[in-house]
């Protein structure tokens, strides 16, 4: 079973939408954003609300979907990192 860190952005995501507080979400992503220096401007921020796995302890699970404005395709290793768990 793989240890979920608690502090990766999609578990922070999570917790915030669990707790009636997704409002902050949309900026908690674009600050990882500009982390990873990248323009959150140039990004439409998609969450999409599913069951949770068995082993999270987790009542949801918050995935976030990057897709680029100007229609390019995200870099995937940016789309797996924003979604990491562990």
């Amino acid at each position: 079973m793989a240890k979920i860190n608690p502090y990766t952005l999609q578990m922070q995501i999570t917790r915030m939408f669990e707790s009636n507080q997704s409002f902050f979400a949309l900026e908690k992503v674009n600050d990882w954003l500009k982390e990873r220096k990248e323009d959150p401007h140039n990004y439409e921020i998609i969450f999409h609300r599913q069951e949770a796995r068995l082993d999270s302890g987790l009542s949801l699970n918050i995935q976030i979907e990057l897709k680029r404005k100007d229609g390019q395709e995200v870099d995937p290793w940016l789309q797996q990192e924003i979604n990491r768990y562990q």
